[in-house]
């Protein structure tokens, strides 16, 4: 009975020791409700990955851009359109629940809309496998407002050069 009692109270000085977490504590060590909705769609992403053709994959692609507003929905598109023609290679696939294009199972670009979280533009952003290296220092997020011919030039190169 003495060894319970030992644990119990060595249970609750630790417990004690703890600093009691302020409101400013707890709300910095949790995530949006956003980004939680983005954990909960790479979840489900990952469980069925192994499970999806190349075209059940694409049509789910097509299906989130579909659901974007209209204006992030134009963009989405195109870069679409702009990544199946210059990297014919790249796999696309829901990334974080947004669309993402994969060269050998990894995601190599990904087109975040402007609602995802709240931001004031969509952002077309390339992960560390992408071939983007240009000395010490490169971009790899890029905003997009609007799609104009020079815009989808330059996502053309892009896309081409990260993909190697």
């Amino acid at each position: 009975m003495a060894k319970t009692e030992t644990k119990t109270q060595a249970k609750k000085t630790a417990a004690a020791a703890k600093p009691a977490k302020t409101a400013k504590t707890a709300k910095t060590e949790t995530f949006s409700a956003e980004e939680r909705a983005a954990m909960k769609e790479r979840s489900k992403e990952a469980r069925n990955r192994g499970k999806q053709t190349p075209e059940e994959a694409e049509a789910e692609v097509l299906a989130k851009i579909a659901e974007f507003d209209e204006d992030d929905r134009k963009v989405a598109e195109k870069v679409h359109a702009i990544v199946r023609k210059n990297a014919p290679g790249l796999t696309p696939r829901l990334y974080y629940g947004m669309p993402a294009y994969a060269k050998d199972g990894k995601v190599l670009c990904f087109f975040q809309q402007s609602g995802k979280f709240k931001a004031r533009y969509s952002t077309l952003g390339f992960q560390d496998n992408a071939a983007l290296d240009d000395g010490a220092f490169w971009p790899t997020s890029f905003a997009v407002t609007k799609m104009t011919a020079a815009v989808e030039k330059q996502i053309a190169a892009l896309v081409k050069q990260a993909a190697g």
